[in-house]
């Protein structure tokens, strides 16, 4: 443990404002934890489903300071609230250090805490509080964008580290370098720091404890932890002794919350269906994730999307099914809680239309009431991501150092690429779904 972050991270926790020991709003379901139930999440005696969007950069809008936007986050939740999303997924660690495309400034470097940040996290969850939404918190990251586990090794190894894009060190080095984090004590225990110092910091806007918090559904390890780049450098009994140690260390300091991986499911597990199934049948996870990225994958051409909308589409069915079978077989609940598809031709300027990223959201939506409708483990949906009135400063789409419109493109991606902008037609179709959700019967 290092002493000096840790002892900065709890004094920084520890602020508590007289009289505000209840939540400020929300009705009474809100106010009840989400538990799990075999394959079902709940709130109370009743089922919990949700509509929801990944949100990135909440806590950076929310913080006050220069690169904050506290009046543009009031306007970006009540936008999503109209359009029924319950549930945002938020990082909650950003880590400071070498990379070339992570987001500055971070939550934290090797021996200091930015407390604006962790400010704009409280004041996030306290707006969400008043409208009914619930958070999915991540404590750090696989990639690059946010520091994460490379920056974590960096911290400990004298500096070493390897950017993703560096032509000297192709993929997969960065992530088999990656996947070195996992056996590192000396960087999970940095790690182990902030997710204590976290799990039992106290809302400085609202004075409750996060622990004691039900606008929080979970807790989330990591965004989209793998194994390794390659099964020749993976070492999946050390990965899961990480997963199972982290989950074990949150439930011991907060027994209230869910716990989840932030796995990208089968992709993310080098196509081993054991390694999914391993990581998630850890008694302390309480439900399976799922990424779904045609793109990305190479499902689909962004370039050729007329030409390869098809297959795209077909794959991911497979991929939902097999999630979905994964869940069932654990008994436990499914969140596919990101996707994304380009904007037609492959552009990122939210004037170009939307047909085949609608069609890809059609298609996850209508598997997911199917399988809602049979009382099947799908809890619920994050998409990928949510871009608000938020525009890109420069021509080329590139995110730049001290850029502030932030988006759901992180700043290592073309700033437009996936998100959703304010005014798309793919919001009628995230509305038109929360809304049948919620026609949905809720058994008890």
């Amino acid at each position: 443990m290092n002493p000096t972050i840790d002892r900065r991270l709890l004094l920084g926790s520890a602020v508590l404002l007289a009289g505000c020991a209840t939540m400020r709003g929300g009705d009474a379901a809100h106010r009840q934890f989400v538990r799990r139930d075999g394959m079902r999440l709940m709130t109370g005696d009743r089922r919990y489903r949700f509509v929801g969007a990944n949100m990135w950069y909440a806590a950076y809008l929310g913080a006050d300071a220069a690169y904050g936007n506290r009046a543009r986050l009031i306007r970006e939740l009540d936008a999503l609230a109209a359009l029924g999303v319950t549930n945002l997924r938020i990082l909650a660690s950003a880590e400071e250090g070498p990379l070339h495309h992570s987001i500055k400034p971070g939550f934290r470097t090797a021996t200091t805490v930015n407390d604006a940040l962790l400010g704009g996290l409280d004041f996030a969850l306290a707006e969400m509080a008043k409208r009914n939404i619930r958070a999915v918190l991540y404590l750090t990251n696989f990639w690059e964008w946010s520091g994460g586990m490379m920056t974590y090794l960096s911290y400990v190894n004298g500096g070493r580290y390897i950017d993703v894009d560096d032509p000297a060190h192709p993929w997969p080095a960065f992530a088999n370098f990656n996947a070195q984090f996992y056996g590192n004590d000396r960087a999970v225990g940095l790690y182990h720091d902030w997710v204590r110092a976290l799990v039992t910091r106290s809302n400085g806007v609202t004075g409750i404890r996060y622990a004691d918090d039900p606008t929080i559904m979970a807790w989330q390890l990591a965004n989209e932890p793998r194994p390794a780049g390659d099964l020749a450098h993976a070492a999946p009994p050390q990965f899961h002794a990480w997963v199972q140690g982290t989950a074990r260390l949150i439930k011991s300091l907060d027994p209230h919350h869910l716990v989840s991986t932030g796995s990208e499911g089968l992709m993310g597990a080098l196509g081993q269906p054991e390694i999914v199934l391993a990581e998630h049948a850890i008694a302390e996870v309480d439900y399976l994730t799922a990424h779904i990225w045609p793109n990305n994958w190479e499902w689909v051409r962004q370039a050729d999307l007329p030409g390869t909308h098809a297959r795209g589409e077909a794959l991911s069915q497979e991929y939902i099914d097999q999630h979905v079978g994964f869940a069932r077989q654990l008994n436990k609940p499914l969140v596919i809680e990101e996707f994304g598809y380009p904007r037609d031709g492959g552009s990122n300027d939210p004037a170009m239309s939307t047909q085949y990223k609608d069609r890809f959201y059609r298609l996850i939506y209508a598997a997911v009431e199917r399988d809602m409708a049979h009382g099947g483990p799908t809890a619920g949906t994050n998409f990928w991501a949510w871009n608000g009135e938020a525009r890109a400063q420069h021509a080329d789409f590139k995110f730049q150092p001290g850029d502030l419109q932030y988006m759901g493109d992180p700043p290592h991606e073309p700033q437009g690429w996936y998100g959703i902008f304010a005014g798309d037609t793919t919001t009628r179709i995230v509305a038109d779904h929360a809304a049948a959700v919620a026609r949905l019967p809720a058994p008890r």
